[in-house]
């Protein structure tokens, strides 16, 4: 019999493909979804969000506060996103404006009997 050479034939190890996988980046590159994606999963997982979150809404209640217009776009941002107009807008149904004016049918004109004395 032969001694194998180097080239190995058939299907490789698991090992050899995960050390492949782990050495080299394939595919797109990261786009701003998938950065958001993580950025997102970071926030949540920290411990340190729900004091984040809380020091936020304390600002906006707080009329003393300097930065409460601040805090308030940023919780308005979150609650009604423009997104959501704008999903409403794409979807054909544009606002319309109707102005009904009515009137008098007939005019009508009233006289008195009364003197106009001219002075």
């Amino acid at each position: 019999m032969t001694a194998p050479t180097g080239n190995k034939k058939g299907r490789p190890k698991k090992t050899d493909i995960t050390e492949i996988k782990e050495s080299r980046s394939v595919g797109r590159p990261k786009g701003d979804t998938a950065i958001i994606n993580e950025y997102k999963l970071r926030m949540l997982n920290s411990p340190k969000s729900a004091k984040v979150l809380e020091a936020i809404y304390d600002a906006a209640l707080n009329d003393e506060h300097k930065n409460q217009a601040a805090a308030w776009k940023l919780i308005m941002d979150r609650v009604i996103p423009v997104s959501a107009f704008e999903a409403a807008k794409a979807g054909g149904t544009t606002p319309q404006i109707s102005i009904n004016i009515t009137g008098l049918s007939t005019p009508t004109v009233f006289t008195s009997d009364d003197e106009v004395i001219d002075v």
